[in-house]
C-alpha cells in the first residue's frame, strides 16, 4: 500500500511538481521508515489523526494503513489536488481522509470524520465529545514554520493528545530542553506549558527526497491530563516568556521592563511571585513564568495602583510563536 521513493518520483514528475525549498518540502521515500513512525506514534485503529503538510502522501498511506482516518492540512494547491488521487489509486475511501487545503497556521476548525462519528456513536459520553476530531498529530512538519505549527495545533485543538513530530534535530534539542541549559529558550518554556516532550529516534538523512543538508529526528509531546491553566494564564505567560527570552542574558527585572511598564513595576511583580528579580529568564520553568503571569492577576503593583489601571505593553510580537 505504501508508496516507494520510484513511485513518488513518477507521481511528482507525472503531475510536474517538484519539492520547493521555499515551503521546506522534504518528502520521506522510505515506506520502513513510514511503518516506523506510525508505529513510534501508537497510532490506533479507528483513531482520527492530524497531519500537516502531507506532500504527496507517503506518511499519509502509512497512517490509513495503520487503520486510521486522517485530517490532512496542505498548503500547496498541486499537492492538495494531487493527494486524493493518489490515495484513490491504492484503494482509499474517500470516508478515510478529508483533506484541507489551507495554511495551518491559519486553521481555527477541523472537520469531523464521519467514518469515526459512526464508529464512536455507543461510546461513553466523554469520548463522544471527540468523536471525529483528532486525538493525535503525525506529520513531517515543513522545516521552516514546523515549531510554530505544532505550538498552534497544541493551542487551537484541544482534542489532540499525543504529537510526534519530524522536524530537524535542533529544533528536538530546543523544544525538550530544561531551564538553564544552552538551548533552552521561548519554544522549550511554551512547549512545555502542553505536556511532556521527549526525543523520540533520529531519522536519515537518505530517506528524504531531496536530501536534506540537516539532521532530522522526531520529538513525542503528550498533553497534560490537567491544563497548567486557562487560556487568558497561557497567553498571559507566553508574552511574559517572550519578554524574558527576547532579553535573555539579561536580569529579569530588566527583561521584563517592558512587559510590565517598568522595570520597578517588573520587579514588584516577579517578587510577588516568589522569584528572585535578579535572574534571568533562561532559568525559569514554566510554572515560574505562570506563577509571574498570576502576580499580575492578583493586583500586584509595587506603585500602589489598581492592577486594571496597568498600561502593560502589549506590542508587535509579543504573541509570536
Amino acid at each position: 500500500m505504501l508508496l516507494s521513493a520510484r513511485e513518488i518520483r513518477e507521481l511528482a514528475d507525472g503531475a510536474g511538481l517538484s519539492p520547493s525549498k521555499q515551503r521546506g518540502q522534504n518528502f520521506v521515500v522510505d515506506p520502513n521508515t513510514v511503518r516506523a513512525i506510525v508505529e513510534r506514534a501508537g497510532v490506533e485503529d479507528g483513531q482520527v489523526v492530524l497531519e500537516v503538510g502531507p506532500g504527496l502522501g507517503s506518511l499519509t498511506l502509512g497512517l490509513l494503513e495503520a487503520g486510521a482516518d486522517v485530517v490532512a492540512i496542505e498548503l500547496d494547491r498541486g499537492l492538495a489536488g494531487l493527494l486524493p488521487r493518489t490515495l484513490a489509486s491504492r484503494g482509499v475511501g474517500e470516508d478515510r481522509l478529508h483533506l484541507v487545503h489551507a495554511d495551518a497556521l491559519t486553521v481555527t476548525e477541523l472537520p469531523q470524520i464521519p467514518r469515526a462519528r459512526r464508529a464512536a456513536a455507543d461510546a461513553p459520553s466523554a469520548d463522544r465529545e471527540r468523536e471525529g476530531r483528532p486525538t493525535a498529530l503525525v506529520a513531517n512538519l515543513p522545516y521552516n514554520v514546523a515549531t510554530p505549527i505544532l505550538l498552534t495545533m497544541l493551542e487551537r485543538f484541544a482534542s489532540i493528545e499525543r504529537c510526534l513530530v519530524m522536524v530537524q534535530s535542533e529544533v528536538v534539542d530546543r523544544l525538550i530542553a530544561q531551564p538553564g541549559s544552552r538551548t533552552y529558550g521561548a519554544p522549550s518554556a511554551k512547549a512545555a506549558w502542553y505536556g511532556d516532550r521527549e526525543w523520540a529516534g533520529k531519522i536519515s538523512r537518505r530517506v528524504f527526497w531531496p536530501v536534506p543538508n540537516v539532521d532530522s529526528a522526531l520529538v513525542l509531546l503528550t498533553r497534560r491530563q490537567t491544563p497548567l491553566g486557562t487560556e487568558t494564564e497561557r497567553r498571559e505567560t507566553f508574552r511574559v516568556i517572550d519578554a524574558a527570552f527576547a532579553q535573555r542574558r539579561k536580569m529579569l527585572r530588566a527583561a521584563l521592563a517592558g512587559w510590565a511598564g517598568s522595570s520597578q513595576r517588573a520587579s514588584g511583580i516577579i517578587a510577588a511571585a516568589g522569584i528572585d528579580p535578579t535572574r534571568r529568564g533562561e532559568t525559569l520553568t514554566v510554572h515560574e513564568f505562570l506563577a509571574i503571569a498570576r502576580a499580575v492577576e492578583r493586583g500586584t503593583d509595587p506603585e500602589t495602583e489598581p492592577a486594571t489601571d496597568l498600561e502593560i505593553d502589549r506590542g508587535p510580537g509579543r504573541e509570536a510563536l
